[in-house]
């Protein structure tokens, strides 16, 4: 088990319990962490705190975030995805469309590129896209990935780009061969 998967399996179900159990109340407190730096909105903390890992106050962050993004894309939703896509990369290469193709494939380049500070901002474009097309997000996943986005293999950059565009077939990348006459 890797580090910090019981606290975030045990907070993601959390959340999702706030969903199950209609908490309006608690998912617009956690709404108010979007755009603010991690755990500077006070309301946030009553029902974060309690799942900060105690040996590691480096991951603090990406449970505000992932709070604040799971609150924003359950909005008007009473109820959580029982099987999500495997991690960001394929939720968004879910939406994926001829007509969106190209303004998709820029904005998922800008998000893996982003520097951590901007990671955010980034991400919470991201997921308003996936909540506009109802396209379920594996938060679980995306806790992980926050935490590892410092990594310098880019691994969860990598990652989620081969979920991305590895979407595509190998005739859909082909270059045309050019027609030689005879």
């Amino acid at each position: 088990m890797s580090f910090g998967s019981e606290e975030k399996s045990r907070f993601i179900r959390y959340l999702e319990d706030l969903v199950q159990r209609r908490d309006r109340g608690a998912l617009a407190h956690l709404r108010r962490g979007l755009g603010k730096a991690p755990g500077t909105v006070m309301e946030m903390h009553r029902y974060v705190v309690p799942f900060l890992p105690k040996e590691r106050a480096w991951t603090e962050d990406s449970h505000y975030l992932v709070a604040a993004l799971f609150a924003y894309w359950h909005q008007g939703k009473d109820a959580v995805a029982p099987s999500p896509p495997a991690n960001l990369g394929t939720s968004l290469a879910q939406m994926a469309t001829d007509a969106n193709e190209d303004s998709l494939d820029r904005r998922f380049t800008a998000l893996l590129k982003s520097h951590p500070d901007d990671l955010p901002m980034y991400l919470r474009q991201a997921v308003g896209l996936l909540k506009s097309q109802d396209v379920p997000v594996n938060w679980q996943q995306l806790m992980k990935d926050i935490s590892n986005w410092y990594r310098e293999d880019n691994l969860v950059q990598r990652r989620w780009a081969q979920a991305f565009w590895g979407r595509r077939t190998a005739a859909d990348t082909t270059p045309e061969t050019e027609h030689t006459s005879e």
